[in-house]
Parts: structure tokens; sequence; C-alpha cells
């Protein structure tokens, strides 16, 4: 799975989503009660905020021997959004990542290579990339 996070103090998602065009896999915004899964087993009565506000897409998980299959369909909806992601950034002071999260099972290991139209793409909007590395067997 592959995802693009605009993410910072408070800015306002429904904006975001008008200005880019697209509609998030997820958002919310700072003071949003988090819900987690449901548990049977648990009884908490403590409810957490979230502490930032966060806009995403997401490729979703997806068996795939080359994470650019995951990367190339964020590239595909975003490279054309220079110009507004750039705004989006200085007008409401965000941050963007790319989060790449790879599952290891059966020690079969994906490609693991950045394109230089996914290093130009993330440079001209000056994005940060991070793995998350899972090995199961």
């Amino acid at each position: 799975m592959a995802y693009f996070s605009i993410f910072g103090d408070s800015f306002p998602v429904n904006e975001v989503t008008q200005l880019l065009g697209i509609e998030p896999s997820e958002s919310y915004s700072i003071g949003d009660v988090i819900v987690g899964p449901k548990n049977d087993n648990l009884i908490s009565s403590i409810i957490h905020y979230r502490k930032e506000s966060s806009w995403e897409l997401s490729s979703d998980y997806q068996e795939s021997y080359d994470i650019n299959d995951q990367l190339y369909y964020l590239l595909d909806a975003l490279e054309s959004k220079v110009v507004e992601l750039n705004k989006i950034r200085d007008e409401y002071n965000v941050s963007f990542k790319f989060m790449v999260v790879i599952k290891i099972e059966n020690n079969e290991k994906p490609a693991m290579y950045l394109h230089h139209r996914f290093i130009s793409f993330a440079y001209s909007i000056n994005a940060d990339v991070d793995f998350d590395l899972y090995i199961y067997s």
C-alpha cells in the first residue's frame, strides 16, 4: 500500500478536497473523536481526539512485487496538481508525506526503488517519503 498525506495543525479538509478535485480515502480534522474498531473485551470510558488534521489518498493494500505500482496510482491522481498542492502547503502551513507500507509474507519481497518521475514530483511539492516494513514470515 502507498498513501499520500497532507497533514498539519488545522486546515479545512473539505476545501482541500475542492481545490484538488479528488475525494480523499480518509480525512479528519483536529479535535475529531478517534473511533477505533469495536472490541467487546475492552471497556474504556476514555475518549481520544485527533491531534492534527489530515487528508489522505491511498492505494489500499494490493498484492504486488513492485512498490511503484502503488506509487503510480498516486502519481496519476496528483501529478497534475503541483500548483494546487504548493498553494495548499503555503496557505495552510501543512506538510506532505508519501508512505509506502510493505507487508512481506513467505519471504516474497517486492522491488523497492523510486523512479525519477516519483522523485521529481515529490521534490516539486517538498514531500517526505517514509517506508513501513512488516515481515510476517
